[in-house]
């Protein structure tokens, strides 16, 4: 079952951060990721939350994304996102699709 990384990042330094935009893809890319979404228009429609740059990563598997994330090809690539930015990320699972929708 598909796993999704959904962050709400807040760019601090744009430089630093076009460095990471430059770096972070092959890592995904290496443990199975795509992009759905990548810092385009985003709106608050219920609730507090403030969106700033959303981006959601989707994964074969809830594991393979927590391998993404604990990789080393990811680690200087995350580092450098941490130094450019502060923000939330979560990792959540996806469903099995159900026909007919219920």
């Amino acid at each position: 079952m598909s796993a999704y990384v959904i962050a709400n990042v807040k760019v601090l330094d744009e430089e630093r951060y076009r460095e990471y935009v430059g770096q972070s893809p092959m890592s995904i890319a290496a443990h199975g990721g795509r992009f759905i979404a990548r810092g385009g228009r985003a709106e608050a429609l219920e609730g507090t939350v403030s969106p700033n740059r959303i981006v959601i990563l989707e994964f074969p598997s809830y594991e393979q994304a927590k391998d993404w994330w604990e990789s080393e090809m990811y680690r200087a690539p995350k580092a450098l996102r941490q130094s450019a930015s502060e923000g939330s990320l979560i990792l959540v699972d996806g469903v099995q699709p159900q026909f007919p929708f219920s």
